[in-house]
């Protein structure tokens, strides 16, 4: 059988240390062409999921597998598997450039695509300083470099803004929205929310080891969302009559727009429409990522607070 050689496919896959189950029979497939969100509580499982998939574990039970074939068994892996699990893995004493080119040359790759992949990082300008001068920042974006070398079809990124400023961030993001536009797979575990719903188009979420959600991103919103509109208009009595009619009461917000319960801005687009009511403003109101994703994890997470 063909499989797509940039596929991840993780079948009941599960990991016990002792009598703690960490990853909890988990299946999904993280498809190229993609940036795919692996989001959950801290001990959810994620790292030790990727830690699984890579190899360097080994599982109680199931498969992670990458175009169906093993980390261990694949031919190129450096070529193949590109991932960033700690940005301090470098030796502080050997220099940005000399780091790569020691993973290069041990791979196989030519020394040339260290240079490429120092200045697609931004740290050509310091390609020959010693990485423990290296801020957390730039240690991050020496392990995206490393991810890059082998020029792979698979990345996988364990907390990859971690340590950045805006301007990596915006880097970060845009790097890895290229990576899955020339069709690449890129699954990246994250904690921070408003940033990953500027970048995934796919989420999976587990919670205690279990997968919880595997959705794209508009459909996990949606499915943790109660429809609610919000518009402005310049004849509110005609429009709140004709809402009205339909089931609907409008709520005056402070700001002088409305708020309407159990609708879609369409539908409301619609209406204004046939009764000729001119619209000022008109969204959706949907949950963030954040508010869907705590409400979806809030009895899987292994910490919570309590505010008094």
């Amino acid at each position: 059988m063909n499989r797509e050689p940039n596929r991840i496919e993780i079948r009941e896959l599960t990991k016990d240390y002792g009598t703690t189950r960490v990853v909890d029979h988990l299946t999904f497939d993280v498809l190229p062409g993609r940036v795919t969100g692996f989001l959950g509580p801290n001990g959810a499982g994620k790292s030790t999921t990727m830690r699984l998939l890579l190899g360097l574990d080994r599982p109680t039970a199931g498969t992670a597998t990458i175009g169906g074939i093993r980390f261990a068994d694949l031919r190129d892996p450096l070529r193949q598997v590109g991932a960033l699990l700690d940005p301090q893995a470098a030796h502080g004493g050997r220099t940005a450039r000399d780091h790569l080119l020691a993973l290069a040359v041990s791979n196989g790759i030519a020394a040339a695509r260290v240079d490429t992949v120092l200045e697609r990082a931004g740290l050509a300008s310091v390609a020959r300083h010693r990485v423990k001068t290296f801020s957390l920042g730039m240690r991050q974006r020496l392990g995206v470099a490393a991810a890059l070398l082998g020029d792979p079809g698979v990345l996988l990124l364990d907390e990859p803004t971690n340590g950045l400023d805006p301007e990596g961030i915006i880097w970060i993001r845009e790097l890895m929205r290229s990576l899955a536009a020339d069709g690449r797979t890129v699954l990246v575990s994250s904690h921070l929310m408003a940033e990953t719903a500027s970048f995934v188009d796919h989420l999976v979420v587990v919670g205690q080891g279990a997968l919880l959600a595997d959705l794209s991103m508009k459909d996990f919103i949606d499915s943790r969302s109660t429809p609610r509109a919000r518009l402005r208009t310049s004849d509110p009595d005609r429009l709140r009559a004709a809402l009205a009619r339909e089931g609907f009461e409008p709520v005056n917000a402070a700001d002088g727009c409305w708020t309407v319960d159990g609708i879609r801005a369409e539908q409301i687009g619609s209406l204004a429409a046939r009764e000729g009511v001119p619209l000022l403003e008109l969204a959706d109101e949907r949950a963030s990522l954040e508010q869907a994703y705590l409400e979806l994890t809030a009895a899987r997470a292994q910490f919570s607070a309590t505010l008094v």
